[in-house]
């Protein structure tokens, strides 16, 4: 069987590329493809040594380091590569990889991070945050994102089996795309964060990248609101600021910026619980956090209704200080929760887990084709 994998652009090694990692774990001999590949040597190693074929924006002006301009002209260049021959597609998309053209003899599976949300929902978001929310460049970025909507959708029509990483997930799919979704959690390196021997040390920790949709500034007020309890905040980012002024005066909150990966998992191992307030598309640091045997207070919406056990954390309706004060108080007066429990509850999300997942979905997509 001939097997394409087409991933949206390589230059970095983040969640998407992992899931690129346990593509090429199942099909080894296949060919990968990307709008363009700019990956640093040293992030590499998953390629295990393939060519990556990419597309016309890889020879762009300015392109290694702003791509990103060319938005408007990936879905064009998606279409351009070559997909006869191939028995099966499987493509990588929170962008346009799931624009891809394949013929009916070819299988075309999409696992979808996300419908492109700054084209859909999050427009005003985007625009405001980039300053486009008025001018000529803001025509031009409302007339882009329009196109990009009406192409977005129409394209989705063309996948054979949609799968999305989450129920949140799924559920944007159905409203932006109308269609049905499986879904197959993304696979987290659970190895990499041990269940922790020390004793809990009694502080709560929040990691994230300091980003105004984190809303890592309500925990810190909450917790300034709760004097007897320690908060440590890790991460820096351009939100930083707004982080800091929540927290100002309360000397049960420490800062620590960014920490290096030992003293992350050293501080989630002692922590009494792992608190996050964002709506995320899923949220692989809670199963990272869970990993470690840590409890998780977390804002109810996004991939955490997927993650949350009623044994393993405490979620919170609201993203607002009196709802993570409400959810630390309830957490404090429940039973214990057991790290043991945390441990099982990540395992579902290992590497192992999701190729299972994938090879028992594909495989069925396969003999009902009778491939």
């Amino acid at each position: 069987m001939k097997v394409a994998l087409v991933h949206e652009w390589l230059d970095g090694y983040a969640g998407s590329e992992r899931v690129l990692e346990q593509f090429i774990r199942l099909w080894p001999e296949a060919d990968v493809y990307a709008i363009c590949d700019f990956l640093a040597e040293k992030d590499r190693h998953f390629l295990q040594g393939r060519r990556v074929r990419t597309s016309f924006i890889q020879r762009l002006p300015a392109a290694r380091k702003r791509f990103r301009w060319y938005l408007g002209l990936m879905p064009i260049a998606i279409e351009q590569f070559d997909m006869a021959g191939y028995d099966l597609v499987v493509s990588s998309s929170h962008a346009v990889a799931k624009g891809v053209l394949t013929g009916p003899g070819t299988l075309h599976v999409s696992y979808v991070h996300s419908p492109m949300r700054y084209a859909w929902d999050l427009q005003a978001q985007y625009l405001r945050q980039a300053g486009l929310e008025h001018g000529l460049k803001g025509l031009y970025t409302r007339w882009l994102l329009h196109r990009l909507r009406l192409w977005d959708r129409s394209s989705a029509a063309g996948i054979d089996s949609v799968i999305g990483n989450s129920r949140y997930i799924a559920e944007r799919i159905r409203k932006v795309w109308r269609r049905e979704a499986a879904v197959i959690h993304p696979p987290v390196d659970v190895e990499r964060f041990s269940l922790g021997t020390a004793p809990r040390e009694g502080h709560y920790l929040i990691a994230a990248r300091m980003v105004p949709y984190k809303r890592v500034d309500l925990v810190a007020e909450a917790f300034r609101r709760m004097p007897g309890r320690k908060l440590i905040i890790t991460g820096d980012g351009p939100s930083l600021p707004r982080v800091q002024a929540a927290a100002a005066g309360a000397p049960n909150i420490e800062f620590r910026g960014h920490v290096a990966q030992a003293e992350l998992v050293a501080l989630t191992q002692s922590a009494r619980a792992f608190v996050f307030a964002a709506e995320e598309d899923f949220g692989i640091g809670l199963v990272e956090a869970q990993a470690c045997g840590t409890p998780l207070i977390a804002y109810g919406r996004g991939g955490a209704r997927d993650i949350v056990l009623p044994d393993t954390g405490v979620l919170f309706g609201a993203q607002s200080a009196e709802a993570i004060i409400a959810a630390v108080d309830a957490f404090e007066a429940g039973p214990p929760i057991s790290p043991e429990a945390c441990r099982a509850n990540a395992l579902r999300f290992s590497g192992e887990h999701f190729r299972a997942a994938m090879r028992a979905h594909v495989d069925t997509l396969l003999a009902e084709r009778g491939a």
